[in-house]
């Protein structure tokens, strides 16, 4: 599932071709994804003016001049294309712009999601309200509070949404690492000065994941078809059985936690 790095890299690429560019035609190949699209889709966005391009958590968000806002999710295999020069069966929506531009978002597991929304009612639209802060603006007192009596294993907790928005297993697993901080733990008995560290191991992972345009697993590449390297830097993700990176002699673990593989070493992670 492409996660913030990728969101981020998908936002970025989709910026340089929609801002400021008047939306000349929108084709709806289906009429749902994960849940039916909006009946009047088109018409409020047929000859609107993009202002703006921004992300929140793992959500793409395209405002217009007509005082709506385009949100879209990935799901699990979405991406969307720019200028595809091909007409591919998994593309289901379509934009044009004024320019000439054609983007393309393309789901084969149509787990993704478009939804419109009043801008100035964003943040009380449900699925905005029930999300924590950004990983960039939560402080280690914040999450120290937020964490404080909970028995469920740290790594749980940091994939919980309501908690902290936008991330997920694979930046989890390496920030957590990092952080030498055991993914079993419990997330109430990680001290303040540990949460310190892992606060700043979150932000260094996203900051290097998003320069290095994401990881490229499975169906996710930007939009304009680069993949993504930051896969190569991977220091415990995907390396069940291999040697710790750090040289402690240790080898990379791996669990289920909740239905979700967990990559750690047991040796830096006490």
């Amino acid at each position: 599932m492409p996660e913030l790095p990728e969101v981020e890299t998908t936002v970025r690429g989709l910026e340089r071709v929609l801002k400021g560019r008047r939306i000349a035609r929108i084709e709806a190949r289906r009429a749902d994804l994960r849940r039916a699209l909006p009946l009047d889709l088109g018409q409020r966005l047929t000859g609107a003016t993009v202002t703006a391009l921004s992300r929140r958590a793992k959500y793409g968000r395209i405002d217009t001049d007509r005082g709506d806002s385009l949100i879209f999710h990935l799901g699990m295999s979405g991406r969307w294309r720019i200028d595809p020069g091909d007409d591919h069966k998994h593309d289901h929506f379509l934009l044009t712009t004024d320019d000439g531009h054609v983007l393309a978002l393309n789901d084969p597991r149509r787990f993704g999601s478009l939804d419109l929304v009043a801008t100035d009612e964003i943040d009380s639209w449900p699925a905005f309200a029930a999300l924590g802060p950004e990983p960039f603006d939560i402080e280690a007192a914040t999450l120290h509070r937020r964490l404080a009596g909970r028995k469920a294993a740290i790594k749980l907790l940091l994939l919980d949404q309501r908690i902290i928005a936008g991330l997920g297993n694979i930046y989890v697993c390496e920030a957590l690492f990092r952080a030498r901080i055991n993914p079993k733990r419990s997330g109430g008995s990680v001290s303040r000065a540990r949460l310190e560290r892992l606060v700043r191991t979150i932000r260094d992972v996203l900051v290097e994941a998003i320069a290095a345009g994401g990881s490229s697993l499975r169906d996710f590449a930007s939009p304009d078809g680069e993949l993504g390297y930051f896969s190569k830097r991977f220091d415990v993700y995907d390396r069940e059985g291999q040697e710790c990176r750090e040289g402690c002699g240790g080898t990379v673990k791996r669990i289920v936690q909740g239905g979700r593989s967990t990559f750690y070493c047991p040796r830096c992670q006490h």
